[in-house]
């Protein structure tokens, strides 16, 4: 007997870590022992990779197996281990050569009968994969797709353990495996496409859209029901450009670790659009988990849209959380198991109605919130958060009159989409040489130097510095907008008009 070694990753938030799998079947009293900070789901790969074994009529060994995972500290969380367990133990055995299975990444969770099932966060893993170099990665079939993402990596899709060995045996390719077959009374049906020439009545609300999308500028609007604020947000994303490919790896990466990923399109190259309900918790939005960390709503819509439809139901606690991945970019969530980093730059969009009962005064309605449960009701978005929205908002209702007059100026996502597209194209050329594609993105230090506006264009927004109705990060989030009008436009700088605009907006008295 002797030892066998193999390679398997281990993921760290959204981050593959590799790990050594050592198998040892030497003598002493039959069982096999794991080490190396196994959690309960790896602690039971003991019986699947036994089972597994057996039932592909390959010989279990009757003697002591010590699986070692290396490095020992670093915490081994899920099944994916299960394939280079079973590896390491035939290589220890001797039923595959040892010298064919040091080089290659195993993953994949073993079933009973030897089958090979697919598992969450495997384009992460083969990211962590491919940083060790020229590297080979051996898949179940179900994630193939997904692992082909990655470029410079050879993946070997298998369908069970007995296709792996033999291919082992032989090295020769195995042959490709054939995808099961969807049940007969599956159907997929496309969602019903969305346009921005929806929404009629709301010229100020779509231009916000506009510019919300050019620049990613968060977005507050206030206004009663049916006048068409979720109709504005679920349509932003349609204005969107299509995601880079490093934006795109991120994205996908993110949703393989929360195994969201649609199978039929494994790469996401299109921006998330997330909703959560206002009664998620604080780690639903944030991430988190008591022995596996996951990401939450925040992370999900990284470099999408993160929609707060009613936002003052949510709790406070939940939406002050939201402050601090909306100035980094990223969360971390900490727990006894270990602090795990998540990107998290969105755009944020909030909805909320004037007051608790919903009841528009303007159209005659019966509201009987006094002017303290209106402050109470809308005073659960902090100032600190409002402070970190760059455009707000009112969206009333329109007449009858309005909405036929407003139909002949409404465009559609697609034309809205080119212009945004050209803003974005200027805004990146500008920032060429910058880790920053966006405006939003600029950080504070840089708009006061390399990209300040000329003085005659600051002067609307000194004047309200002087007055303190402006505060020193809503002057940073005006003049983010105001670069965006300006490459909207076509301006190479902004004037005063453009910071006009842009501080209507964030002032929230936009006409």
């Amino acid at each position: 007997m002797a030892v066998a070694r193999t390679r398997s990753v281990a993921l760290i938030g959204v981050s593959g870590r590799s790990v050594e799998v050592e198998a040892d079947v030497g003598n002493g009293l039959a069982g096999i022992h794991l080490i190396g900070l196994p959690d309960a789901a790896l602690s039971e790969a003991r019986e699947r990779v036994r089972s597994a074994m057996v039932n592909s009529r390959y010989p279990w060994p009757d003697a002591r197996i010590t699986i070692s995972l290396f490095p020992a500290s670093l915490p081994k969380r899920g099944s994916q281990f299960d394939l280079s367990i079973a590896v390491a133990i035939l290589g220890a055995s001797g039923v595959v050569p040892a010298e064919r299975i040091a080089e290659p990444f195993f993953l994949g969770e073993l079933g009973l009968d030897g089958r090979l099932r697919p598992v969450r966060g495997v384009l992460p893993a083969i990211l962590g994969a491919a940083e060790q170099g020229d590297a080979t990665v051996v898949v179940p079939a179900a994630n193939a797709a997904e692992a082909a993402l990655v470029p410079d990596v050879k993946v070997v899709p298998v369908a069970d353990l007995r296709q792996l060995v033999e291919w082992l045996r032989r090295g020769e390719a195995p042959p490709e495996p054939v995808p099961d077959a969807a049940p007969a009374t599956t159907r997929v049906l496309d969602r019903p496409a969305v346009d921005l020439s929806d929404v009629v009545g709301q010229p100020v609300a779509r231009r916000a859209l506009e510019v919300s999308a050019a620049g990613g500028h968060n977005l507050w609007m206030l206004g009663p029901p049916g006048t068409g604020k979720t109709l504005l947000a679920e349509r932003l994303p349609t204005l969107l450009p299509d995601l880079a490919l490093d934006h795109a790896l991120e994205v996908t990466a993110i949703h393989s670790v929360a195994g969201v990923l649609p199978p039929q399109s494994p790469m996401m190259n299109r921006p998330p659009f997330v909703g959560p309900h206002h009664t998620a918790t604080a780690a639903a939005i944030i991430g988190g988990g008591s022995s596996v960390v996951r990401p939450g709503a925040v992370s999900l819509a990284h470099r999408g849209v993160l929609f707060l439809d009613e936002a003052p139901e949510f709790p406070r606690h939940v939406l002050d959380a939201l402050r601090q991945p909306l100035e980094s970019g990223q969360v971390t969530v900490s727990r006894s198991v270990g602090s795990v980093t998540f990107p998290a730059r969105f755009i944020l969009v909030l909805a909320a109605n004037p007051c608790p009962c919903a009841q528009a005064d303007d159209q005659g309605a019966n509201c009987r919130c006094t002017s303290t449960i209106k402050r109470r009701y809308l005073g659960r978005l902090s100032g600190p958060l409002l402070d970190r929205v760059d455009m707000k908002v009112t969206v009333a209702r329109s007449s009858r009159r309005e909405l036929m007059a407003d139909r002949q100026f409404v465009e559609s996502s697609k034309t809205v989409a080119e212009r945004v597209l050209v803003a974005r194209e200027r805004a990146a050329k500008r920032l060429a040489g910058t880790p920053w594609r966006t405006n939003a993105e600029i950080p504070s230090s840089l708009l006061h130097a390399d990209y300040r506006p000329p003085d005659d264009a600051m002067k609307p927004m000194t004047s309200c510095l002087d007055a303190g109705t402006l505060s020193a990060r809503g002057l940073d989030r005006v003049v983010r907008v105001a670069w965006t009008l300006a490459d909207l436009a076509g301006k190479s700088h902004p004037g005063e008009d453009e910071t006009a605009a842009a501080l209507s907006f964030w002032l929230g008295v936009s006409a």
